[in-house]
């Protein structure tokens, strides 16, 4: 059993080496490319998906997997053996459903639809993109056929990125938080906007990067491991637990775009650089799902980056970078301008208050469109509509409606969205679970800039696990209860309630 074992995970490396240089070649695409080489690099990168997925689905795993099964069963479930047979035949009954022709299809047709992304959307040109988003429509459909049996087409693919989760569950979570933050959206945008002049201002670049990365640092980002670079759509890569990277956008006359996606993205870097080493190269050295590592994401990004506390600390550092622009400006001003609640545009940029909105909008349209009940020649239509009765504005393009985020433009159309909600829910559950452990956690970070206690936390609950236990396991046992939305709307309400007035919204 042992040499079946070995054998097992030897032949995962491989296949983990040829998904991380694809993975490799999607950073570079992204980052440094030249637009040139666009159409090679998709039949590069279809190449290497279509042979690592060929590698997985070998029937010899699948020969393996049914020899080694007595030798699972012998195992405690929690044991790292016994979890990487499980997750690795979860994988594999899902990955031979897919044919490898379809993966490597699918792989090369994303990779051309982001390059004509990144040239459409400062364009304003949805056309011009349109009819490779009707072909990742049907190249969604068809992968969610695959999977016969589920109640609601895009179940398949909501499972693939959130195990355990439906679409009708997402709706049922998507519901009771809805009807929570309408009220609250609607009493902090009927009263006088918070100013948020101080952040448009110039601010160089070299300085906003400078900062952000030195801030991911004290969070606990090595840089021995991974590295800051600038793309389109902000993002984290990693090609193996010793090198994973994040990226960043910058706009030198807005501050909060650069800083607040570096710290967005180094949470999830901390996710995978946290994950035991000895889990290198297995299906075990990844995220629970995408709503668990969305919460990494948020928590730094939200509940520690846009805090009070974290800004008493390092406000002064701030203004000593930014003098001319902040340096008459008040603590108080600054912190009510990076957390102004307003009906925006821009899911990316949006305010904790409005984001669900922005991504249940995005959920919803996923699901008519997989349902047939809307086509992609009226989605950028729909979008307005839904914009206005959600958050009483009209985008006054597409480029700033239908065209914003990358997903549905390099990736299939379904289970896109809901982890960033499902990640709010979850920063505030693990951030609340963790300060009742170490009630000092607020107060290291106020008085010293100090995140070892969070951070070792997490690592402790969370992150060195990797993807041994399911989102539901993963929870409950960091926790103590299964997903709520008690904590997060306990956490809007108190700090919101002391920003605006939230009237009967401030009661739970």
């Amino acid at each position: 059993m042992e040499a079946k074992f070995q054998e097992l995970k030897t032949r995962l490396l491989e296949v983990d080496d040829l998904s991380s240089a694809a993975g490799l070649l999607y950073w570079d695409q992204s980052t440094y490319m030249p637009p040139g080489g666009a159409a090679a690099r998709g039949r590069q990168m279809a190449t290497l998906r279509r042979l690592a997925h060929e590698k997985f689905t070998d029937p010899g795993i699948g020969k393996l997997l049914d020899a080694l099964m007595p030798y699972e069963e012998s195992l405690a479930y929690d044991s790292d053996e016994a979890s990487l047979l499980r997750v690795t035949r979860r994988d594999y009954e899902r990955a031979i459903k897919i044919p490898a022709g379809f993966a490597a299809e699918v792989t090369n047709h994303t990779s051309e639809s982001y390059q004509v992304w990144t040239e459409a959307r400062p364009a304003n040109d949805f056309e011009r993109v349109r009819p490779y988003l009707e072909k990742t429509l049907d190249y969604s459909r068809q992968a969610a056929n695959f999977f016969p049996g589920y109640e609601h087409i895009a179940d398949a693919l909501i499972e693939s990125r959130d195990y355990g989760m439906n679409a009708a569950e997402v709706s049922r979570v998507f519901a009771e938080l809805r009807e929570e933050l309408v009220p609250i959206v609607s009493a902090i945008t009927s009263q006088e906007p918070a100013d948020d002049s101080c952040l448009h201002q110039h601010f160089p670049e070299e300085k906003q990067l400078a900062f952000g990365l030195e801030v991911a640092k004290r969070f606990g980002y090595e840089l021995d491991r991974g590295r800051l670079d600038k793309t389109h759509h902000p993002f984290m890569t990693k090609f193996s637990l010793g090198d994973v990277r994040i990226t960043t956008r910058t706009k030198e006359n807005f501050l909060g775009d650069a800083l607040f996606s570096t710290l967005h993205e180094t949470g999830h870097a901390l996710y995978e650089q946290g994950i035991r080493m000895d889990l290198e190269g297995t299906p075990l050295a990844g995220g629970a799902s995408s709503g668990v590592h969305e919460s990494q994401s948020r928590l730094w990004e939200n509940l520690v980056g846009r805090s009070r506390g974290f800004w008493y600390y390092y406000y002064p550092k701030l203004q000593s970078v930014f003098p001319e622009q902040l340096g008459a400006v008040s603590r108080d001003t600054f912190n009510r301008a990076i957390n102004k609640v307003e009906c925006s545009l821009i899911r990316t940029n949006a305010d904790e208050v409005t984001y669900n909105l922005h991504v249940m909008l995005r959920f919803d349209l996923e699901l008519a469109l997989l349902e047939g009940n809307l086509e992609i020649r009226d989605l950028p239509n729909a979008w307005r509509e839904r914009f206005d009765a959600d958050f009483g504005i009209v985008p006054p393009d597409d480029k700033d409606g239908v065209l914003q985020d990358v997903h549905w433009y390099f990736g299939l159309i379904g289970g896109s969205f809901q982890g960033y909600t499902l990640g709010n829910i979850l920063a505030s559950q693990f951030y609340t679970s963790a300060c009742k452990v170490h009630p000092h956690i607020p107060s290291e970070i106020k008085r010293k800039g100090e995140f070892n206690t969070l951070h070792n936390w997490l690592k402790a609950n969370l992150y060195q696990h990797g993807s041994k236990y399911t989102a539901s396991e993963i929870i409950e046992r960091a926790t103590g209860s299964a997903l709520s939305i008690e904590p997060y709307m306990a956490y809007l309400r108190t700090k919101y309630g002391e920003l605006y007035d939230l009237g009967n919204c401030s009661v739970a």
